[in-house]
């Protein structure tokens, strides 16, 4: 019997920084919970939203998968293996952090904001090559539901490939739309990206999170449309 964890969008831990507003659902920064560390190989859900012109500097990471999902506007690239590249709405971005990488991410506008998803998971083994891979996502059409996946290990041509036991697809649910997400690998998590849905009966707003445990499929449901994130997790 799936059991279920409401985390609604205003518990989320925020900062703001004048150039960055951001939310997290786990630990990150300046914001700790140990009871909030992340759910399974998840470590990281940030909503960001970044001022024109701004950004983060060149810093460091390693033994990490970092997916770059953008909502709105755009974000540059740039990182010591030689990537560079704007992301935009209906693409997703993998950078396998591995044995070291560096990088920088800035608004490709100067006066436009960028509002973002930036995911973290845990990788399968430590100390991989560093590596980078952009994919343009299935198009959507209006009026149209539909569940795609945009990273896994063994990934669709559509899709980037990470290097962890879990996969992320997108649900976009047009308004009185249904989706059916199978959970392969036994738990889940729905993050809610634009208005809201119904999950299994648990109605989700905008920045809502439900973490599901022992769980093979969850019902999505909304009235007036919807666009999440669903991760399928070991």
């Amino acid at each position: 019997m799936p059991t279920y964890l409401h985390r609604k969008s205003e518990d989320r831990g925020r900062a703001d920084h004048g150039w960055l507003k951001a939310t997290h659902s786990f630990s990150f920064g300046n914001y700790y919970d140990p009871k909030i560390m992340g759910f399974r190989a998840l470590r990281v859900i940030n909503e960001d939203r970044i001022a024109g012109g701004g950004g983060f500097p060149t810093h460091p990471h390693d033994n990490m998968e970092i997916v770059t999902y953008i909502l709105d506007g755009a974000l540059e690239h740039r990182d010591s293996i030689g990537s560079g590249a704007v992301i935009r709405p209906g693409e997703a971005q993998r950078m396998s952090a591995g044995t070291g990488i560096r990088h920088s991410e800035f608004n490709a506008s100067q006066t436009d904001p960028v509002h973002l998803l930036q995911i973290w998971l845990l990788p399968n083994s430590q100390g991989i090559a560093p590596g980078y891979e952009q994919k343009t996502l299935p198009q959507v059409a209006d009026g149209v539901s539909r569940l795609d996946v945009i990273a896994a290990p063994e990934a669709p041509e559509s899709a980037v490939t990470i290097h962890s036991d879990a996969s992320i697809s997108r649900a976009v649910l047009a308004p009185g739309g249904t989706l059916s997400a199978p959970v392969s690998r036994g738990h889940a998590l729905v993050q809610v990206a634009r208005g809201s849905l119904v999950v299994d009966g648990h109605a989700l707003k905008q920045g809502d999170g439900l973490a599901v445990k022992d769980a093979a499929e969850l019902a999505l449901s909304s009235d007036e449309g919807a666009e999440a994130l669903v991760f399928d997790l070991a």
